[in-house]
C-alpha cells in the first residue's frame, strides 16, 4: 500500500458519474456491488439494518464456507489505461477482506460476456488489505482496458473500487459521463449563506449522501411566508449544466417547500455583495418532497457555464446535499 499519489487527480474511468457500473459479481448477499462505482468514501448509519443483517455502503458477500475466492467485474464508463487504484475498506472493520487483486481485460468493444474463456490480465498481485481504509496501488501496466474484476480473498466488503487513469483519445462519451462542477473534489466550495441556524452550509457538498439531519444545510423556521433563505456555492470546474441533484435526505417535516438555482459569472467575489448583481436562472422554481434525490435535467432553462451558483429555498428547511453535474 503507498500513500494517496498524483493519480487521483487524473478522471476516475470507473466512477458512475463516467458512466462506470459493476455488472457481474459472485455475491453480494449483504450489500449490492452497485455501490462500489458511487462517489464519495461510503457512509456508516449505526442503526440502519435490512433483513439480511446490518446495512453497509459498499460491496458485501456473505461468509464463504467453501474453497475460493469473490470477485466483482466493473465496466469502465471511459475505456482507458490506468495509472492507479483506491480500494477501500471504509467502515469495514470486522468483515473486510484480507487480500485483493485487480485484473483487467479490453473487450475491443464488444460487450463482455462472462466465460471461463476469457483472457484476463493481473495488473495488481494479490495483496494485503486493512480494515477501514483507502489503499493507492500504482498500475505500471499502459495497455488500454474496458473491464477490471477485482478479487477478495476469501470474502468480505469493500466500500468503493476507484480505478484513474487517461482516458483513450476519442472516447464516447454520453449525457451520464459527467462531472459534479461544484465538487470538493474538484475544488468547489460552499462560501455564503443567509443563515444556516440548525446546521452547516458546508456539509451540502460532502461526498455520498447525508448521514443525519445534522448532516446537511438546514435553516431556523422563517415566519414570513415570503422569505427566501439561500446559499452561495463556487464552482470549482466551469462547464455546460446537464443535470442537478437537489437530495433532501433525512429532511421529513422540515424540508423546504420549493428551491431555485441560479448562476452568475465573476472575477472578484466581492461582487457577490453588490445587490445590483445579474444572476441567470438555471433550475426555475421547483418543488421538492421530502426525504429524496430530486435529478433535473429537461427543467433546467440556463446551462451555463458560471462560475457561481445560488441555491434558493422557500421558504426555509433543510438539503442534504447538491450536484451540479456538467461537461467541462
Amino acid at each position: 500500500m503507498v500513500n494517496e499519489h498524483d493519480f487521483v487527480k487524473l478522471e476516475e474511468l470507473s466512477s458512475e458519474v463516467n458512466g462506470g457500473k459493476a455488472i457481474a459479481c459472485s455475491d453480494d448477499f449483504f450489500a449490492s456491488m452497485d455501490n462500489l462505482c458511487k462517489p464519495g468514501r461510503g457512509i456508516f448509519i449505526e442503526d440502519k439494518f435490512t433483513d439480511k443483517g446490518k446495512w453497509m455502503d459498499g460491496w458485501e458477500s456473505r461468509r464463504k464456507r467453501v474453497a475460493g475466492n469473490d470477485w466483482c467485474i466493473v465496466k469502465l464508463g471511459l475505456q482507458g489505461t490506468i495509472a492507479g487504484v483506491d480500494i477501500d475498506t471504509n467502515f469495514f472493520l470486522g468483515n473486510h477482506p484480507h487480500q485483493a487483486s485487480l485484473e483487467a481485460i479490453n473487450t475491443n468493444g464488444e460487450e463482455l460476456v462472462i466465460s471461463d474463456d476469457l483472457e484476463w490480465t493481473e495488473i495488481l498481485a494479490k495483496t494485503p488489505l486493512e480494515p477501514g481504509s483507502q489503499h493507492f496501488f500504482e498500475i505500471t501496466n499502459n495497455s488500454s482496458w474496458t473491464h477490471v474484476r477485482l478479487h477478495i480473498y476469501p470474502d468480505g466488503g469493500v466500500a468503493r473500487l476507484k480505478i484513474y487513469g487517461d482516458a483513450d483519445p476519442g472516447t464516447a462519451r454520453n449525457s451520464d459521463e459527467l462531472t459534479d462542477l461544484i465538487a470538493r473534489d474538484n475544488e468547489g466550495s460552499v462560501i455564503l449563506c443567509n443563515d444556516m441556524f440548525f446546521s452547516h452550509m458546508q456539509n451540502l457538498l460532502k461526498p455520498g449522501r447525508g448521514v443525519d439531519m445534522s448532516d446537511g444545510w438546514e435553516t431556523k423556521r422563517n415566519r414570513n411566508p415570503d422569505n427566501v433563505d439561500w446559499v452561495i456555492i463556487k464552482a470549482g470546474k466551469r462547464g455546460l449544466i446537464k443535470k442537478i441533484n437537489v437530495d433532501t435526505k433525512h429532511f421529513k417535516g422540515n424540508f423546504p417547500d420549493q428551491c431555485s438555482i441560479e448562476g452568475c459569472t465573476i472575477t472578484d467575489e466581492k461582487e457577490l455583495e453588490n445587490p445590483a448583481l445579474e444572476w441567470s436562472e438555471v433550475l426555475p422554481r421547483t418543488r421538492l418532497t421530502a426525504d429524496s434525490e430530486h435529478f433535473f435535467e429537461e427543467e433546467l432553462v440556463n446551462t451555463g457555464p458560471f462560475t457561481h451558483f445560488r441555491l434558493n429555498i422557500y421558504p426555509d428547511g433543510g438539503v442534504s446535499r447538491l450536484r451540479i453535474f456538467g461537461t467541462k
